[in-house]
Parts: C-alpha cells; sequence; structure tokens
C-alpha cells in the first residue's frame, strides 16, 4: 500500500457545469440512471434493474442513518436572523445517540451565520406550537472554537429529547451545492427508505434511489443485506484546499456495527461485499484496522499501550486519518483481523461497536473487504472523489484513471451529478 499524503489534489479536478447538478430528485427513486464499471467496461442500466447486476449470495450493506432536521432560523428581538446549524454533539457525550436523547438541554458544535451580531451569553429564542403545546427553544453562544461554536439549547416542555426538538424546530439542511431553499418533499426525498438512527447533517446518497422493489428483487436472488450507522458530518462537503493531502485534516465520523453484522461479513468473506455509499464503504474497511490493532495488541504487545479494558478500547475504537497506512505493515489477514475485534468484543459483553473514523482512502489504499460500490458522482477535488478514484484504481483497458474514464463518459452522457443525480455500480478491478 503507497502512503498518499503527497498526492496533489490538482490532479482530481474535472469540469463540472452548474447546469448538470441534479436541483431536484426524479420523480420516482428507482427511474435514476446507472453507471457499471467493470474490468475498464462501461454499460448502463437503471437502479431498479440493479439487482440483474449484483451476484447472487453478495452482501449489500446500508448506512440506515437518519439525517435531522439540522438548521435552525433564530429572529432576533431588533429583527435580525441568526441561522444555525448543527455540526456535531459536544464531546461530553459519547456519541450522536446519546446527545440526541437528551432531554431539557444540550450543548453542540455548530456553525453560525450572522455570528458576529450574536454577542457572547445573549439568549435567543424560538416558540413553535404544536399539537396545543407551546415548544420553546433557546439557543445561547457559549464558546467559539476552531471551525465552530459551541451552542447551548434549552427547551420546555423538558420531557421532550433533542431529536423531537430539532424535529419540531429545525429544517433539513440541503448540500450546499444545491442553489435553493429546502421545500417539503426534501423531507422525504432527502432521506433514505430505511433511514432509521437519527443523527446525520447529509444524507447517505447512494441509498436514495433504494426503493421497496428494489429490495424485493435483490431477495429472490438471494442477494444478502447488512445495516450499518454511520452518522454523515457536513466534513462530507468539505473542500481540499490545500495542495497536497498531506496539509488536509480528514473530518471524522461516528459509526455503529452490531457484533452480528461483522460476523456475516466474516462469514461471507468468498462472496461480493457490495458497499451501498461511501460511507458504508469507510465503515467496512475501518473494521479491518480496528481488528488489525486488536490483533497487534494481542499477539505482539503494541509498546505503548496498555492492556486494560479501558485502555485497548480509546485505541481499537478510534481511527486516525493514516492510521491505516502505518498499520499495514502488520499484513494481517481480513480473517484474523475480524475474528480479533469479534474475540475483543466478546470478552467486554460488546453487542455494538461504536466508534470514530476519520480513514482518508486516496489512491494507494489497499481495499482488504469491499468488492463492489454503489455511489453517486462527486465534486471535483473532494475525499470522495478520492475514494472512487482508488476504487476503481488504474483502468484495464486504456491504462488512464479509471475514475476519469467514468466521469468523462457521465458528462458527455448526460449523467446527472452529486446529491440528487445518477449513480453507478462500480467493481473493484
Amino acid at each position: 500500500m503507497t502512503d498518499p499524503r503527497n498526492i496533489s489534489i490538482k490532479d482530481y479536478t474535472y469540469s463540472l457545469p452548474e447546469e448538470r447538478i441534479a436541483n431536484h430528485p426524479l420523480p420516482e427513486r428507482d427511474a435514476s440512471r446507472l453507471l457499471i464499471y467493470e474490468d475498464g467496461h462501461i454499460t448502463e442500466a437503471i437502479y431498479r434493474n440493479i439487482a440483474d447486476h449484483i451476484p447472487e449470495k453478495s452482501v449489500m450493506v446500508f448506512n440506515n442513518t437518519k439525517v435531522i432536521e439540522a438548521r435552525l432560523l433564530f429572529q432576533k428581538p431588533t429583527g435580525g436572523v441568526i441561522e444555525i446549524f448543527c455540526l456535531e454533539p459536544h464531546e461530553q457525550y459519547a456519541d450522536i445517540t446519546t446527545a440526541m436523547i437528551q432531554e431539557g438541554k444540550v450543548h453542540w458544535h455548530c456553525l453560525v451565520g450572522g455570528a458576529s451580531k450574536w454577542k457572547n451569553g445573549q439568549v435567543l429564542e424560538k416558540k413553535i406550537r404544536h399539537q396545543n403545546i407551546e415548544v420553546t427553544l433557546q439557543a445561547v453562544y457559549k464558546e467559539k472554537r476552531p471551525g465552530s461554536f459551541i451552542i447551548e439549547f434549552s427547551w420546555t416542555p423538558q420531557e421532550s429529547s433533542f431529536a423531537e426538538i430539532l424535529h419540531l424546530a429545525g429544517a433539513i439542511p440541503l448540500p450546499p451545492y444545491i442553489k435553493r431553499k429546502a421545500e417539503p418533499e426534501d423531507a422525504i426525498r432527502y432521506q433514505t427508505l430505511y433511514a432509521d438512527h437519527e443523527g446525520s447533517v447529509a444524507a447517505p446518497t447512494a441509498g436514495l434511489h433504494f426503493t421497496q422493489h428494489i429490495f424485493d428483487d435483490l431477495g429472490r436472488k438471494k442477494i444478502q443485506r447488512d445495516d450499518i450507522t454511520l452518522h454523515v458530518g457536513a466534513g462530507t462537503f468539505k473542500p481540499v484546499k490545500s495542495e497536497f493531502m498531506l496539509e488536509h485534516e480528514m473530518h471524522a465520523e461516528f459509526f455503529e456495527v452490531h457484533r452480528s453484522v461483522i460476523k456475516h461479513i466474516l462469514e461471507n468473506l468468498e462472496n461480493k461485499i457490495v458497499a451501498v455509499g461511501t460511507t458504508s464503504l469507510r465503515t467496512i474497511e475501518s473494521l479491518y484496522w480496528m481488528g488489525v490493532k486488536q490483533w497487534a495488541m494481542g499477539a505482539h504487545a503494541v509498546v505503548g499501550i496498555e492492556t486494560s479494558f479501558a485502555a485497548s478500547r480509546q485505541w481499537a475504537n478510534t481511527l486516525a486519518q493514516w492510521e491505516a497506512y502505518e498499520l499495514e505493515k502488520y499484513r494481517v489477514p481480513v480473517k484474523i483481523a475480524l475474528e480479533s475485534l469479534l474475540e475483543w468484543m466478546d470478552r467486554n459483553n460488546m453487542e455494538k461497536l461504536i466508534a470514530k473514523t476519520q480513514i482518508l482512502i486516496a489512491p494507494g489504499y489497499s481495499f482488504k473487504i469491499v468488492n463492489g460500490l454503489v455511489t453517486n458522482f462527486h465534486q471535483p477535488r473532494s475525499t470522495l472523489l478520492l475514494l472512487v478514484a482508488a476504487f476503481v484504481g488504474e483502468d484495464l483497458l486504456t491504462g488512464q484513471a479509471g475514475w476519469r474514464k467514468i466521469y468523462e463518459y457521465a458528462l458527455q452522457h448526460g449523467f446527472r451529478f452529486l446529491s440528487y443525480g445518477d449513480g453507478c455500480l462500480l467493481w473493484k478491478n
């Protein structure tokens, strides 16, 4: 595996005309076009027929996170509007789920539009009437951090959870490249049909195309399904502004995976493992590296890592930006890594792994588990485009970068781009 720190982002750009960005979804979710790339060959289909292009007994892994109404507007007594965008919970909470169920008060990392007009300690208030009950939400600016503000939210009735309050008071945050206000249809169409666990500020967009019709077809073909949860942060839209990847700080995201899912993947390594979305892929690949950490700790006593549960848990359930490239030296087989992770979870009575990954997947990365990827078309100069470039590698027929061949074809043949656009099924060379 080659370390990608010296990759120049200028090599991963392309011209995306404004009119090719899909500002609205198609009337039918599964009517979007599907570009299929395998062994250098490009074919076309539609999502409704995706089961025809997935081998029997494959395991498809979906991200069942749910987008929260993270955009809040407060009007000051003077008439000015302060916009608050909830990014992620304060570090005092163990995970996003814990923060979302808080009652009465919560602290959150936020972006603030009009922050210069909001004095530290000034209370903003928003009232909403729901089913003859008046809900009052207050926001206090507590602290400025690099890249965010710490906001204290409090509300009445206090027995309501923060998730319930956001549902009443907030709006779905559309991606910044969709140049319109959120409309009622976005509350439905910017969620997957299987969204279950609240915590994302952006949708896992590859899943937006899936319908019950598709799931029925997958079931008839004995294609298996697993769900993981990775809460997508606003960092997914963060452009790479530095010239080289070494200088770019990758966003970190929380994920949750049940023990049964890890075991199921382990039992199906001989079949195709297909990640639906880059978030699912990042989670699956992170499981491998967290297993490598446990193997290293158990079999080779990594220097400087204590063996207590608290220490091992803190080390094992976080994955730093470049850590995968540093752990590659151990060359642990996938089976051994996943078994090591399961054994550690069993020893500590963990039915669910709750972890945080900052993994940056770019050309040079060696994929360990995932064979296929369902994903949308991504922005130029983005870490998601780097991930796609790493996954498809060099085109087998032309020798050029596979991602460039795919994107040039999509642009020339009228595919719609980004969150509400068309997508592709990519197979690893």
